[in-house]
């Protein structure tokens, strides 16, 4: 063997020797940088664009809870703080129909992508306004007080036909509990609907006579009318609010439920029924009549109302909230706004808007 074939081979030695080596050092340091930071060897280029809480979603599996918001352009943080408010309160496997107009569908998808929201399953339905052709006064008092959006309620089974049950939640809400308890809230057979009376003890003490609150059928219908006497129905029957509404589709849809409300809705245009009541609400009568005494009650801490009413939520203590499982301010100040009760409560589930167009008015210093 000459001595230029050995000096060869004593390279290629050397070479492997020193591949060898290095291989060894490198995985030395891998080790070392596993120990010191765990997460590191995870981190993938496209991994940034998901969420932080997706290992929830790993979790949140089985049957889904149908739940229904409106959202108008001008409420819009109100859609996202209640979304927020349920999502981070259960584990359970949450689906959300968002019944909004055309106007607002980019904004919507904006703020739900471009938050820490992006991983809430929901979909997106842009409620058709023609529906409601002959069924509003064109009285132009009643016209401002028809938002379109309020009577989506009525059409629950169009926009989750495939299910069996569906929650329907008002945007001035805040859920505090596992809304997986209020879905298996027992509805009586034959009931197609639960809602909460407004005489329970929860809410009855925010109650404020002459603020447009009612407690009973005599707040919202005028029984002078004769299509009103006929139906038999008590005044002094303690009334609901649907704001929150757990429905039986199944028997919504073999009671035509949505035929039925639709047909005191034309009623009214031409009667009068309850447009000029005390209550000013033209959404909750027709439900009055349609589940006069024919509809499962929904636990009272499973909707404490009256928040936004004046006085009324200040007369609740703050143990008293921290213990409800569901807030509502139905009335006039919205917790988004300059005047309303625990409105830091909603504060810490509102998600801000990455577009900037909506922000809660709040009170500052100098504000008279």
């Amino acid at each position: 063997m000459t001595l230029r074939r050995v000096n060869v081979i004593i390279l290629v030695l050397l070479a492997v020797a020193f591949l060898i080596i290095v291989q060894r050092n490198l995985l030395n340091l891998s080790d070392f940088l596993h120990k010191e930071h765990p997460d590191a060897a995870a981190v993938l280029p496209f991994e940034s664009e998901l969420s932080p809480d997706l290992g929830l979603e790993l979790v949140r599996k089985g049957e889904e809870i149908p739940v229904l918001i409106t959202a108008a352009e001008e409420r819009l943080g109100a859609v996202v703080a209640v979304m927020n408010s349920v999502y981070q309160n259960s584990k359970a496997n949450v689906v959300f129909t968002i019944v909004t107009m055309n106007d607002t569908v980019d904004h919507l998808k904006t703020w739900l992508s471009r938050t820490k929201l992006k991983n809430i399953k929901f979909k997106i339905v842009v409620f058709n306004t023609k529906i409601l052709n002959g069924k509003v006064s064109k009285d132009p008092q009643t016209l401002q007080a028809a938002k379109p959006l309020t009577f989506a309620r009525f059409y629950l089974p169009a926009y989750v036909p495939d299910a069996e049950k569906a929650i329907y939640l008002d945007d001035d809400i805040i859920v505090q509990g596992d809304i997986q308890e209020l879905y298996d809230t027992s509805l009586k057979p034959g009931h197609a609907a639960a809602f909460s009376d407004d005489c329970d003890s929860a809410s009855a003490k925010g109650i404020v006579r002459g603020a447009g609150n009612q407690n009973n059928y005599i707040g919202f219908l005028d029984f002078k009318k004769e299509s009103i006497k006929k139906l038999g129905m008590r005044a002094n029957t303690c009334s609901f609010n649907p704001g929150v509404i757990i429905a039986n589709l199944t028997e919504w849809r073999n009671q035509n439920i949505t035929w039925q409300l639709e047909h005191w809705m034309e009623l009214n245009t031409r009667e009068d029924l309850y447009s000029k009541t005390l209550a000013e609400s033209i959404t909750t009568p027709p439900l009055l009549i349609v589940f006069y005494k024919h509809h499962s009650t929904i636990d009272p801490m499973w909707h404490v109302r009256h928040l936004g009413v004046t006085g009324a939520g200040n007369r609740n203590s703050p143990q008293f909230i921290k213990a409800a499982k569901l807030l509502h301010w139905n009335g006039h100040y919205k917790p988004w706004g300059r005047a309303s009760a625990f409105s830091d409560v909603w504060d810490k589930w509102f998600v801000p808007d990455p577009t900037g167009k909506f922000s809660p008015v709040r009170r500052h210093a100098g504000d008279n």
